[in-house]
């Protein structure tokens, strides 16, 4: 998969709950939204900068199953307050080598030619989310069944509503724990390009906190919103010392704007 491609959809996938979350607040009975949008995203990889590209906004809501650009999943039980869904995700954490910047990896002390692109991977597991008027929380933990990096990751998030008359503001706060093999695999160097001449880098496992912001606002007809979203994750010495990375990059910051259609 090239890194266009690659970007769009790792991209849809981060924007995607923004227009379910439209749907639950708005129109329940609504199953699928559709729409077209911008993101800009804040690479930490050496060389990559700042991207701006359309993207799709495609999702479905189903009393079982549910769609989420690269993501999707059935939920196994639900109640009033309490989800647990099954899920399977797209990891689009990988890149090609040559798609970053070979100057800045030279300065960071590594030979290009001496790496090895990292490949996407396909993430299965649960998660279970508990919601009430203080907000909702939501646990989930994924294992890579795609052989790419064959990690784990562990993510605990909160947010919040707040509904404006036809706009609904959400906020929400979170952290991922990665394992080591999957900090290793995306962060680190390999064993391959150790062998080869790299130094070794070893990241260990890690904590990945975030935050962010959220707008859904209907305009004209029920059917159409606005939706709007920033998020910033916050970087942990472990990963920003990463030779792959730009020197001193402390996080990634994300922006999204989009307009869809709910039917």
């Amino acid at each position: 998969m090239n890194m266009l491609a690659r970007i769009l959809l790792q991209l849809a996938s981060s924007v995607l709950p923004i227009a379910a979350f439209g749907q639950e607040v708005s129109a329940p009975s609504v199953r699928w939204s559709v729409g077209v949008g911008a993101a800009a995203i804040d690479s930490p990889y050496a060389g990559e900068g700042l991207r701006v590209r359309p993207l799709p906004l495609i999702s479905y809501e189903g009393e079982r199953m549910f769609l989420r650009g690269t993501s999707g999943g059935v939920h196994l039980y639900q109640s009033r307050q309490l989800t647990f869904d099954a899920i399977l995700a797209a990891r689009l954490y990988g890149f090609d080598i040559d798609d970053l910047g070979r100057s800045e990896l030279l300065v960071n002390g590594v030979d290009p030619d001496l790496l090895s692109d990292r490949d996407d991977g396909i993430d299965a597991g649960f998660r279970t989310t508990l919601g009430s008027s203080w907000g909702a929380v939501s646990l989930e933990a994924v294992h890579d069944v795609s052989d790419a990096s064959e990690g784990y990751e562990i993510s605990l998030d909160y947010r919040n509503t707040w509904q404006f008359g036809r706009a609904a503001l959400t906020a929400n706060a979170g952290a991922s724990w990665m394992s080591s093999d999957f900090a290793g695999y995306y962060f680190g160097v390999l064993d391959e390009e150790v062998a080869r001449g790299v130094a070794e880098y070893l990241p260990g496992s890690a904590v990945v906190p975030r935050i962010g912001l959220t707008m859904a606002h209907s305009v004209g007809s029920s059917q159409w919103q606005l939706l709007g979203s920033v998020e910033y994750q916050f970087l942990p010495s472990e990963l920003r010392d990463s030779p792959l990375l730009e020197p001193d990059q402390n996080g990634v910051g994300r922006l999204v704007l989009g307009l869809s259609r709910r039917f």
